[in-house]
Order: C-alpha cells, then sequence, then structure tokens
C-alpha cells in the first residue's frame, strides 16, 4: 500500500504541477486558473492513490480488484468542470484551450498519484509549451479571421442590397446570407449578416466603405 507520507508528498508534487499551468492560464484571464487547477490535480492525485491502496486493502476479500475504478471516474467526471470553462461570446466559442488544460491535469494528478512522477513532469511541461510558447507562435505567424455581426439602417433603394455587397466584397473575406426587414411606411431596410475580416485592421476600412454607402443611416459591427 502507498503510505501516508508517500501520499503526501504526490499531492504536493501534483499541486505544484497544477499551479504550474494555473498560472499560466491565471496571466490569460481565463475562467479556470490557479486555485481551479490546483484544486483539480490534487483531487484527482487522491483520488488515484485511494483507488489503489483500496485494491490492495481489500485484495484478499476481493481478489480481481480493480485499482484503476476511481481513476476511470475522474476521467469522465472532469467533463463537467470542462464544460463550465466554455462559453460562447459572439459568433465565437472561448474557452475550450482552458477546458482541455483541465482535462490533461487531471489525468497528470492520475499519474502522480500512481508515482510516476517523471511522466507527469514531462506532462507538464509539454502542456506548457502549447499553452505559452506556441500561443506566442500562433499570434505571430497565423492571423485567424475576425467574425463580425453587422446590422445595417439605410433608405430603402433599388441598389442598396447591391452597393452593400459591392462594399463587403471588397472588404470582408467572406459574408453570409443577408437577413432583411422591410418598413413599407418609412421606406427603410434593417439588414443583417456576419463578416469575416481578415483582422482587427480590417475593420476601420470597412466602416469607412459602409459610410460611404448613399442612404446608409446607421450600421453596428459587433
Amino acid at each position: 500500500m502507498i503510505g501516508e507520507w508517500d501520499i503526501l508528498l504526490r499531492l504536493l508534487i501534483a499541486a505544484a504541477l497544477g499551479a504550474v499551468v494555473g498560472y499560466e492560464r491565471e496571466r490569460s484571464n481565463q475562467p479556470a486558473g490557479l486555485r481551479t487547477h490546483i484544486i483539480l490535480v490534487v483531487g484527482s492525485a487522491l483520488a488515484m492513490t485511494l483507488s489503489i491502496n483500496l485494491a490492495m486493502q481489500f485484495q484478499p476479500l476481493v481478489p480481481n480488484g480493480d485499482p484503476s475504478r476511481l481513476a476511470a471516474q475522474v476521467v469522465s467526471g472532469i467533463g463537467f468542470l470542462g464544460a463550465g470553462a466554455i462559453f460562447r461570446y459572439g459568433t465565437s466559442i472561448k474557452g475550450l484551450t482552458t477546458a482541455t488544460s483541465l482535462w490533461t491535469l487531471a489525468m497528470v494528478g492520475l499519474v502522480v498519484g500512481a508515482g510516476h512522477y517523471l511522466a507527469a513532469v514531462g506532462a507538464t511541461l509539454l502542456l506548457l509549451i502549447v499553452l505559452f510558447i506556441l500561443n506566442i507562435l500562433e499570434r505571430r505567424l497565423i492571423s485567424p479571421y475576425l467574425h463580425v455581426d453587422l446590422t445595417l439602417s439605410a433608405e430603402d433603394r433599388a441598389s442598396m442590397i447591391k452597393d452593400l455587397k459591392k462594399v463587403l466584397e471588397q472588404h470582408t473575406v467572406k459574408y453570409s446570407r443577408f437577413t432583411i426587414q422591410k418598413n413599407l411606411k418609412r421606406k427603410s431596410l434593417r439588414i443583417e449578416t456576419q463578416l469575416q475580416v481578415p483582422n482587427e485592421e480590417g475593420i476601420e476600412p470597412l466602416m469607412v466603405g459602409l459610410s460611404a454607402i448613399s442612404g446608409v443611416r446607421a450600421f453596428k459591427l459587433v
């Protein structure tokens, strides 16, 4: 069986590894930060040590006891924490990276609880490389498209849609199908669509182009 002091040592190692990744997530202003990662990895390490000890303690009564049963519940149960870290912001989904880091740290906790310290440290270092170093490389080398919701109010005139499409084709990568509301009394249009802009620098030229369309009264980009 795993001794009490050995369990305590494993919990401390797990907490240290969780703190390293949690600190990076905290600095990135993510919903699951330092405390969440530490608590998670300590809990999973404790579950692993308990699972091993229970299997060994009751081996005479249950010869076929499985020391991985509690660990398996950690693997499946961590999903609710990951789901809590994911949220929708406009047309984008945020928190997927944090959710996966939580799941991976749960595995690190299980590995530490089983006594495989080198593998746990290696997995934590690899996780840090992905979260920190690759994040810097992505920002410098990969420029993801910016998703923007456009709501535009304009006069109801014959070529309004044509003029709007011309501006969007010049300043956006892609735009979705228009949702158009027409006010017959006021002779006005309300047009909604979703845009893909190359980057944040492309917002300003797009605004200039929209403002130059004859009959445009107001627009909102979110």
